[in-house]
């Protein structure tokens, strides 16, 4: 009970906390780095697994210091997760990805598959909700380098 009440106030002070992320302008100013935001989104789920892997070692302790950091895992964890949708949806949905592509519907599906995988590490602590957004990510990768 502890526990669950420990993650659920961090949980929501973390919904209020979530202002900053990495992301590009979106006025027309011709500098795109999209290699580097794969990089970003592939070190994001480095951070992911990491956490997940931390959390299942602290929640079986019962001392404060314990508990302490698997309340900042478990922020992290949901920050960089946040990370990974912010420069799906912001940089490449709204920016990167146009409705004339030729693999439009697939970059389309690559990129929700990110943004729901994004979604179910924030919801999991499994390898596999890990593994599945590494693997998204570099879905997305291969369909968005067909683009051009």
């Amino acid at each position: 009970m502890k526990l669950e009440t420990l993650l659920l106030i961090s949980s929501i002070f973390y919904s209020f906390s979530t202002s900053q992320a990495l992301g590009h302008c979106q006025v027309p100013c011709g500098v795109y780095t999209d290699q580097l935001r794969f990089e970003q989104m592939l070190e994001d789920h480095k951070t992911i697994d990491k956490a997940s892997k931390l959390i299942h070692q602290l929640s079986v302790k019962n001392d404060a210091q314990s508990q302490n950091q698997l309340t900042r895992w478990v922020a992290t964890k949901e920050s960089h997760a946040s990370n990974i949708q912010k420069i799906v949806a912001e940089y490449f949905l709204i920016q990167r990805i146009k409705s004339s592509a030729p693999h439009y519907n697939k970059l389309l599906v690559a990129s929700h598959e990110v943004l729901v995988s994004a979604m179910k590490t924030k919801q999991s602590v499994e390898a596999e909700a890990a593994k599945s957004l590494k693997e998204a990510i570099l879905k997305l990768h291969e369909e968005y380098e067909r683009k051009k």
